[in-house]
């Protein structure tokens, strides 16, 4: 935190633009060694025009905003330097600011400064890399609100009332002749807990049902040989991913991709055909195309529907049964199962199909429209503070001291804590913070 970073912000290839960014007490001396103009006393948040320049050879012609702490990202003095952009004028103007005296900043250090110096909580942090990784609409609006402090908002009411829970118990515990505090007992803080369980359950409902939709729902597509996968692998994708002909088991490993569906991200993959066989290499496609179907949260079962059923698509159905599964009728017409919907994967008409998948997900789709929690740790220190709130009402319920109890009260108010980064572990945030880009 002493030294001085500095790091690329911008993608480093040939472009109009790359931003050389520094952070630290020393950022405007540094870039004065290597600037033409004097930026000692010049206004925060101002643009200045110049030469950037090694010994008395001129390097780049440049932009360079000064950003005094702290009013800055940091909340340290921030100066980014608006070069051409190319390979290498940009790692020529960032090497003069190491020779000048600046440190190469570390993946996600300035984020990392920017927590740690309270200018945002861990949940905007990650809300910022979020930002970053958003692949659709509804990821960058959530990221975005998640960089404003939505999760502090929803998780900081939890906590005040946990900890004021507590306080209240301490005060009666410590100082039971004050009169004028009101004397709680197991029958009065039960129902507080109990109240405070179903408003984190429901944060973590809401939060799992969003986090699935975020990552994307892995979607196998099943059916024996020929009758169309691929195909629909290809429809779904708007691509020619998988290879397509009418020989049986031309599909014998693993085809994957990502496929956005109106409001659903969905993890394909296009599994070998079922069947009874010989073929060596088509029965460890076969094990694979098993093994995966195991993990789908979703499974499309096609079928063909030139043909009447027959014993291996009942086998697939009987496989399946019980199991979240949309039944699709490929190829022309015949007379339809109850269950199932109709498509052309060769003529790309499976609109059909897109709309089933969002109406079995509109839950999740209204939920990720809230304000939920938003990754797997957020998600697992709300599950560790429900826990804790559990166990205080176990033992509430069998008249156990209030004194006992608040053990678990206080676990459970630390998780929450730990969700806005302020008990946190330093192991916990470099493992965080490198998983940023370089620059940010």
């Amino acid at each position: 935190m002493n030294d001085t970073i500095v790091a690329i912000s911008t993608s480093l290839q040939e472009g109009a633009i790359s931003i050389i960014r520094l952070s630290g007490d020393d950022a405007i001396e540094i870039t004065n060694k290597i600037f033409s103009r004097n930026l000692t006393n010049v206004p925060s948040h101002t643009i200045h025009y110049g030469m950037i320049h090694e010994d008395n050879e001129l390097v780049d012609e440049v932009l360079v905003s000064v950003f005094r702490a702290p009013k800055t990202y940091t909340r340290e003095d921030v100066v980014e330097i608006n070069c051409h952009g190319g390979v290498y004028v940009t790692r020529k103007v960032l090497s003069l600011c190491v020779a000048a005296g600046a440190k190469i900043a570390s993946p996600g250090e300035f984020t990392q400064r920017a927590f740690l110096n309270g200018r945002i909580d861990l949940t905007q942090a990650e809300g910022v890399m979020d930002l970053i990784e958003a692949n659709n609409a509804q990821n960058a609006s959530k990221a975005i609100s998640s960089v404003k402090g939505s999760v502090t908002r929803l998780i900081q009411p939890l906590c005040e009332d946990l900890l004021a829970l507590i306080a209240h118990i301490e005060v009666n515990i410590d100082y039971p002749e004050y009169e004028d505090v009101e004397q709680l007992s197991q029958e009065v803080v039960l129902p507080q807990a109990k109240l405070w369980l179903a408003r984190i359950e429901q944060i973590i409902r809401q939060a799992q049902n969003s986090y699935q939709l975020k990552k994307g729902i892995n979607t196998v597509i099943l059916g024996k040989p020929n009758v169309g996968k691929s195909s629909l692998l290809n429809a779904l994708l708007e691509e020619d991913k998988a290879i397509v002909t009418d020989i049986a088991g031309t599909t014998r490993d693993l085809v994957e991709g990502v496929v956005q569906c109106k409001n659903v991200t969905l993890n394909l993959i296009d599994t070998a055909g079922i069947r009874d066989t010989k073929d060596v290499v088509e029965k460890i496609g076969i094990e694979r195309s098993l093994k995966a179907l195991e993990q789908a949260e979703l499974i499309l079962v096609v079928l063909d529907q030139s043909r009447d059923i027959d014993d291996e698509d009942k086998k697939l159905l009987a496989l399946t049964e019980g199991k979240n599964r949309i039944i699709v009728y490929n190829k022309s017409d015949v007379q339809k199962l109850n269950e199932g919907i109709q498509i052309s994967a060769t003529s790309d008409d499976i609109h059909e199909l897109i709309d089933e998948i969002n109406h079995r997900y509109e839950t999740q789709i209204h939920d990720s429209s809230q304000t939920t929690l938003n990754n797997e740790r957020q998600i697992g220190l709300a599950i560790a503070a429900k826990n804790a709130m559990r166990q205080a009402i176990e033992e509430l319920e069998q008249n156990v001291e209030l004194d006992l109890v608040t053990i678990d009260l206080q676990e459970a108010y630390t998780s929450l804590k730990e969700i806005l980064g302020e008990v946190s572990r330093e192991d916990l945030l470099d493992a965080l913070f490198s998983n940023f880009c370089l620059g940010k």
